[in-house]
């Protein structure tokens, strides 16, 4: 599994190295659906590459936005259409257990296009939050605009952080399982930062609609 694992990124590698923003666009668009390309070892090589006069940087981000955005649509058409009862039913033969479909659907009540927004920059989250944002039929206006923002936020720091690990250690573009043990290890850091940032707004969404709440006199 893990050889396998190493000629799948070693594909992806020349894939984005040979088509260009093309294959940013392509390869990101997988990622924001059930196909599981990490925008850990696509969006990174690609800056890198951008650095080195290839591509621009600036290009690689929008390339990666786009893709996301468009990944992101399909899955979110696909589960408007065929609706809640077919995803659940179906769902786990393409690894999205009910229970996943279910939580998911709770953020998305919860939180609405702010959740989206947060959704698109935390691991797992982020490519599965279409589905219950079609489910729910949320507009698709907002939820575009949510979508495009989070993966724009998300495909620029993940450009940035690449060209800083990278850029001092360009062999690891040779060896992509060790490329992607260094992503892994150093972007605990920028996981964390989120997943805090996300907890903060949850815990002051609820606070707010606590006090929100009429009081019972006694």
């Amino acid at each position: 599994m893990q050889d396998q694992f190493h000629a799948l990124l070693k594909i992806w590698f020349h894939f984005v190295e040979t088509w260009g923003y093309l294959g940013v666009f392509l390869l990101m668009a997988l990622e924001s659906s059930i196909v599981p390309v990490p925008s850990e070892v696509v969006m990174p090589p690609a800056a890198y590459w951008a650095a080195q006069g290839r591509m621009s940087f600036w290009g690689v981000v929008l390339a990666g936005t786009a893709g996301s955005w468009f990944g992101s649509i399909v899955s979110y058409a696909v589960s408007r259409l065929v609706g809640e009862p077919f995803v659940r039913r179906y769902g786990k033969f393409v690894l999205i257990p009910e229970a996943k479909v279910a939580a998911m659907e709770g953020w998305v009540r919860e939180y609405g296009v702010s959740g989206i927004f947060f959704a698109r920059l935390l691991p797992v989250m982020r490519h599965l939050i279409s589905i219950p944002a079609g489910i729910l039929k949320m507009p698709v206006g907002a939820f575009s605009a949510a979508t495009t923002a989070g993966a724009f936020l998300w495909c620029a720091a993940l450009s940035w952080f690449g060209m800083r690990v990278i850029g001092d250690a360009p062999q690891l573009l040779d060896s992509p399982a060790e490329l992607a043990r260094v992503l892994k290890d150093r972007m605990h850091l920028v996981v964390a930062a989120v997943v805090l940032l996300a907890a903060a707004y949850a815990a002051m969404t609820g606070l707010r609609k606590r006090a929100s709440k009429p009081q019972v006199q006694a």
